[in-house]
C-alpha cells in the first residue's frame, strides 16, 4: 500500500485558478486526479504515466495542467478559469508496474482520501 496526500483544497473565486498537489510516500509509476460530486460517478480528469505522455479526458482538454514528478512522486494539477460545477472532491490516485498500462481507473491500485474544493461568486 502506498499512501497518497492530496494538499490545496479549499475555497476558490469564480473565474480564478485551482491548483492542487498530491504526493506518494513510496515509488509509484503513474498517477492521476478525478473528482467527484456527491450522488454523481467519479469522473477522470488527467493521468501521466513516468516516461510517457500525460492523458487529459476529453472534457478537460485546454482548462487543466498536470505536472508530474516521477522522481518525487508528486502529480500537481491546475485548472483554469474555474466554474461553480467544478466544486467536487478532487482524489489523486496512482500504481506502479505493468498496471499503468491498463485504462483509467483500472491500472490504479492506491487512492487518496481526497480534497475538497468549493467555489465561490
Amino acid at each position: 500500500q502506498v499512501p497518497l496526500t492530496e494538499s490545496g483544497g479549499g475555497s476558490v473565486q469564480t473565474g480564478g485558478s485551482l491548483e492542487l498537489s498530491c504526493r506518494a510516500s513510496g515509488s509509484v509509476d503513474c498517477m492521476g486526479w478525478f473528482r467527484q460530486v456527491p450522488g454523481k460517478e467519479r469522473e477522470g480528469i488527467a493521468h501521466a504515466h513516468a516516461g510517457r505522455m500525460t492523458e487529459y479526458e476529453d472534457s478537460f482538454k485546454g482548462r487543466v495542467t498536470i505536472t508530474h514528478d516521477s522522481d518525487k512522486n508528486t502529480l500537481s494539477l491546475q485548472i483554469d478559469s474555474v466554474e461553480p460545477s467544478d466544486a467536487a472532491k478532487y482524489i489523486c490516485a496512482a500504481s506502479g508496474g505493468l498496471k499503468c498500462y491498463l485504462p483509467s481507473p483500472a491500472r490504479y491500485n492506491f487512492w487518496g482520501q481526497g480534497t475538497e474544493v468549493t467555489v465561490s461568486s
